[in-house]
């Protein structure tokens, strides 16, 4: 993407279509904030990666996401196992102590989101 002065503008936004691995979790910090984490499970489309990637077994993604504030914090606790949503956001990469180790993961900052269809009872 560029702008009149042939600029070029950075871009962090994903959308992810996909199922929900486990049911939204609930979490408190330590500073008293909360926020809901859960995976998302994407299938990889016909896209010029899934194409790279077939042969080699992989053909899914799990994706850890969070949500830390607006409207979607509200609907998250209501989403279930195995629904299908829509999330958007963008990626961040979280650092934290383990023990003495430092490390980081990448994980999906969601900022809007909602259900595609509701998993089927069991």
């Amino acid at each position: 993407m560029t702008t009149a002065t042939n600029e070029i503008t950075h871009v962090n936004e994903v959308r992810l279509v996909g199922r929900l691995s486990a049911e939204p979790a609930e979490l408190t910090l330590p500073s008293g904030d909360t926020l809901w984490t859960f995976r998302l499970v994407v299938e990889r489309g016909a896209s010029a990666s899934a194409s790279a990637s077939a042969g080699r077994g992989q053909q899914l993604d799990t994706l850890d996401c969070a949500v830390w504030g607006g409207r979607v914090k509200r609907s998250v606790p209501a989403w279930c196992e195995g629904d299908l949503v829509e999330v958007t956001g963008a990626v961040r990469r979280r650092f934290y102590a383990v023990g003495a180790a430092k490390v980081s993961r990448y994980q999906i900052e969601v900022t809007g989101g909602r259900v595609i269809r509701r998993a089927a009872s069991g």
